[in-house]
Parts: structure tokens; C-alpha cells; sequence
């Protein structure tokens, strides 16, 4: 792409002269002969370097050197002018010009003054691309982990957090889906705004409505005072819902209304109050299974579900758990100070081994216990809780050598459809997705098995 330069003189001859003269040489001159003008034009459009002239009737080209310094840092200034001295000089660097040329203009050293202003303006764009893609990079701390599925993640972190779209995070419970719609806070537009959640599983039915939507001065016993809710204190920011499949019924239509709407009844109001808040939910249920079962409002269900974050279980994230345990476990030494540097190697196969129902959060847990209880300077077998020392995977039989372990056909897919639900953490859409079945064929097969329960 060639470099846009703006060229500024009140004299159209020069205007005309450099535009030529430059566009020759490959730049895409633009003029203008009055400074408020350029600067106007500057403020709409983007140009890699200014070259103004000094002498000019109304706003001078020291005054716009200044304006566009104080406005727009990122853009050169190369100032001209007919009355070169020192002292000039001085005062166009003192306002922010990048470089000072002489009339009457030599076309070569204006052209390397140029180049060079171009190579700083992109220099400079690149240095702060750099701290910013290191800044970023920092705030995936919190969320460690090498494996592919991870880095899938970690990829549709960054491409949703540079939009305004509704994000569902699913996931088991303990998958750290807090975590990522913090990531995905502070990477977006709203990172200087507040990041606002609420647990909707843990908020009394009677009360989340005024959590979520404020309430008046008296709209009930207690309400002493008007309160804003969560969705006008989260405005400019991010509204984070948690464990959304547990929000009642009642509810549902009225956070659809909202979001539609963008604007929140208070309890007891006349009136909607607007709020401008994006919102990012969260859930370990199987939505899909819920709206079929009249438990989740359709509509409410793709309102929210504009992008699907969907994380992996700790048991499909390979060696992230060695990873993990090891982060954790400097983490409790550190806590409990105590000289524990190590996993013993049968140790690290037990974690290994484990599927860990409870994912990142029942790991955390096992570290803190073992930690706490070790006499060692490394984690040992003894050290982990007993389920996890006497886990053993279970296996599907398809065929053998010995007679006596064949089994029906019918069996056999009794036992790996089970096996699969249970590797999927009971969620029966992903299950089904896995099996290559229609949920309604898996649910008739579950009842079939009696193991259609919740």
C-alpha cells in the first residue's frame, strides 16, 4: 500500500507542485490550503504523514503541529517553511514536528524526510501492537493449559472478545467458565468498564429479579432505598450471568425483554430504564435438552446462545493436568510454606488417570488436600484422596478371546452408550453428537436402558 500524505500551504501552486512531485515518487498526496481544513479532514480520514508550512494565514502551521500532536500523536508532522533558522526549528519540535525541511523544497531530501516519518508512524504502531499482544497474552494466565483444546479456546477468546456479541460459555461444572468470560472482559472494548456477575443459581427466585433489574424506594418489605441492578451498574462493561439454565421461568421472558430491548424494568417502576452492558452467560446444563423439555425458553436459548464457547472437560485436555497440578502445587506451597517441590511419578499417573468428574476445580482440591497432608518434599500415592488412588478406568469389551466375555450385540451398544454418556459427563446432546444418534433415538435408548434420568 502506498503512504497517504497530507500536504498543508494556503499557497495552491505548492499544493499543487508537491502533489505531483510526490505522487510521482509513490506517494497518495491529498491538499488542502487552510490548517482548520486539514485538521477537519485529518480527524476523518487517516494519513501516515503531515507536511504543513509554516506561514499561514489563520491557524499557523506551529499551531497545527500542536493541534495534531495533542489529537493525533501517531501521525508526523513534517513542517516547511521559507524562514528557516534555528530558532524555528526549536519551536516546531517543541510543538511535535517530527522533522523541518526548508523552502525552497529540495524534492529528494523531502522524499527521505517522508520515508522516514512513514517508517517511524509504523514502527511505532508495531512497538504498541507488541505491548498490547503482550498485555493480552498476560491475561490468558489464568487460564493454563497446552493442549489442542485449549488452544482452540484460547483462538475464539480472542476473535468474540473483539466484538459486542452475546457468548455462551458451556461446560461442566469447574471447566473455569468464570475465567474465560473475564478473558474475554478484559480483552474486548469494555476493559476499563466494570465486569459484573451474579450466580443465578444462587440468588433466591424472590430476589433475583431485583438483582438483575434494580427495584424502587418501597416496591417491597425491605426496600428501603432504590437499588439499579446488575444490568445498569454493568453498563459500559460486561454483565456476567452464571449456571443461566437455572434461571426460573419467570424470569426468562423478562431477561429476553431486556435484552431485545436493551433497557430493564425496575421492580415497582413506571418506566425502562436503558443500559448499554454486553452480556456473557454461562451453564453446565444441557440447554438444548431443556428447551425441548419446556424447562428453557427457545427464544431466550438463541438470544443468548449467539456464540457457542464450549470448554473441555479436564479428561479430554491430556497432559494439561500435570500442568495444572503442578501450578497449583506451587501455589499451596507457597500458601502453607512448606518445601514440597515435586510429583512423584506414580503419583502423576494416578492424576493421569483420573477422569475427574469435578475437573479443574476437584484438581485444585486434590493438590490443596495432598499438599497439606505430605511429609515429603514431593507428592506421593499416599498423599491423594483414596477415590483417586483407587480409580481404574472402565473398559468396554467388543471382542476376546475368551467365550465367556462375548456378549450380545444389543449389549454391547447397551454398554458403550453408557460409557460414552458417562465420558461426556452425563450431557446427553454432546453424547448423541458422539454417538452420531438423534437426541430423541439416545433418549429412547437411555429409557429403554432405565437410565433416562436427569
Amino acid at each position: 500500500m502506498t503512504s497517504r500524505v497530507l500536504v498543508v500551504d494556503d499557497d495552491q501552486a505548492m499544493c499543487d507542485l508537491l502533489e505531483g512531485a510526490l505522487g510521482r515518487r509513490g506517494f497518495t498526496v491529498t491538499s488542502r490550503t487552510a490548517a482548520d481544513e486539514a485538521f477537519a479532514l485529518l480527524a476523518a480520514e487517516d494519513f501516515d504523514v503531515v507536511i504543513t508550512d509554516l506561514q499561514m494565514k489563520g491557524m499557523n502551521g506551529l499551531e497545527l503541529c500542536e493541534r495534531i500532536s495533542q489529537n493525533r500523536p501517531d501521525v508526523p508532522v513534517v513542517v516547511m517553511t521559507a524562514f528557516g533558522s534555528l530558532e524555528t526549528a526549536v519551536a516546531a519540535i517543541r510543538v511535535g514536528a517530527y522533522d523541518f525541511i526548508t523552502k525552497p523544497i529540495d524534492l529528494e531530501p523531502l522524499r527521505l524526510a517522508l520515508e522516514r516519518a512513514v517508517r517511524h508512524r509504523a514502527l511505532t504502531r508495531e512497538v504498541g501492537l507488541l505491548r498490547q499482544t503482550v498485555r493480552e497474552a498476560r491475561h490468558f494466565e489464568e487460564l493454563i493449559g497446552s493442549s489442542p483444546a485449549m488452544g482452540q479456546v484460547y483462538e475464539l477468546i480472542e476473535r468474540v472478545a473483539a466484538v459486542d456479541a452475546t457468548v455462551l460459555i458451556t461446560g461442566e461444572s469447574g471447566t473455569g467458565k468464570e475465567m474465560v468470560a473475564r478473558a474475554i472482559h478484559r480483552r474486548g472494548k469494555r476493559s476499563s468498564g466494570h465486569f459484573v456477575a451474579i450466580n443465578c443459581a444462587a440468588v433466591p427466585e424472590a430476589l433475583l429479579e431485583s438483582e438483575l433489574f434494580g427495584h424502587e424506594k418501597g416496591a417491597f418489605t425491605d426496600a428501603r432505598s432504590a437499588r439499579p441492578g446488575l444490568f445498569v451498574e454493568a453498563s459500559g462493561g460486561t454483565l456476567f450471568l452464571d449456571e443461566i439454565g437455572e434461571l426460573p421461568l419467570a424470569l426468562q421472558s423478562k431477561l429476553l425483554r431486556a435484552l431485545q430491548e436493551r433497557a430493564v424494568r425496575p421492580v415497582g417502576a413506571a418506566r425502562e430504564v436503558p443500559f448499554d452492558a454486553r452480556l456473557l452467560a454461562a451453564t453446565n446444563r444441557d440447554l438444548e435438552t431443556a428447551v425441548e423439555e419446556r424447562r428453557f425458553r427457545d427464544d431466550l436459548y438463541y438470544r443468548i446462545n449467539v456464540v457457542n464457547l464450549a470448554l473441555p472437560p479436564l479428561r479430554a485436555r491430556g497432559g494439561d493436568v500435570l500442568l495444572l497440578a503442578q501450578h497449583f502445587l506451587e501455589h499451596f506451597t507457597r500458601m502453607f510454606d512448606k518445601p514440597v517441590t515435586a510429583i512423584a511419578p506414580a503419583a502423576a499417573d494416578k492424576l493421569l488417570s483420573y477422569t475427574w468428574p469435578g475437573n479443574v476445580r476437584e484438581l485444585a482440591n486434590c493438590i490443596e488436600r495432598a499438599v497439606a497432608l505430605t511429609r515429603f518434599t514431593e507428592l506421593v500415592v499416599e498423599d491423594l484422596p483414596e477415590k483417586i488412588r483407587a480409580y481404574s478406568r472402565s473398559h468396554v469389551v467388543v471382542a476376546g478371546s475368551d467365550p465367556t466375555e462375548l456378549v450380545p450385540l444389543e449389549e454391547v451398544e447397551r454398554r458403550y452408550i453408557l460409557h460414552a454418556l458417562e465420558a461426556v459427563g452425563g450431557n446427553r446432546t454432546l453424547a448423541a453428537q458422539t454417538l452420531g444418534l438423534d437426541r430423541k433415538t439416545l433418549y429412547r435408548k437411555l429409557k429403554a436402558y432405565g437410565a433416562d434420568g436427569e
